[in-house]
């Protein structure tokens, strides 16, 4: 299994950023893909997820409205798009995979399969 985030960037407060995510060697059928971010001096939390059996979507409350998680099958990618970003937002973006569906809110350790991370610094 291959999972690949790539996206991230110096953004302003109030901007916006899509982070992508693209998987391989993955079935896609029963399991769940998500994004978590790590702060500096905090824990990985969890950001948002979908489920791969019917796209039911996840958000952490810090997020809701603001941002957006979509997946492009077909390609095997999964997006973030992050929209009013503040510098609260700023971490260590990792898309992670999950053979079966952890319960949400998740810990970030039920997951099975990371990416490397993509850097989000949110300042001015």
């Amino acid at each position: 299994v291959q999972v690949v985030e790539s996206g991230g960037g110096l953004v302003q407060p109030g901007g916006s950023l899509k982070l992508s995510c693209a998987v391989s060697g993955f079935t896609m059928d029963y399991g769940a893909i998500g994004w978590f971010r790590q702060a500096p001096g905090k824990e990985r939390e969890g950001v948002s997820a979908i489920l791969t059996s019917d796209g039911t979507q996840y958000y952490a409350d810090s997020v809701k409205g603001r941002f957006a998680i979509s997946r492009d099958s077909a390609n095997h990618i999964v997006y973030l798009q992050m929209n009013n970003l503040t510098p609260e937002d700023t971490g260590v973006y990792y898309c992670a995979l999950a053979s079966a569906p952890p319960a949400w809110p998740s810990s970030w350790w039920l997951w099975d399969w990371w990416g490397q991370g993509t850097q989000v610094p949110v300042s001015s």
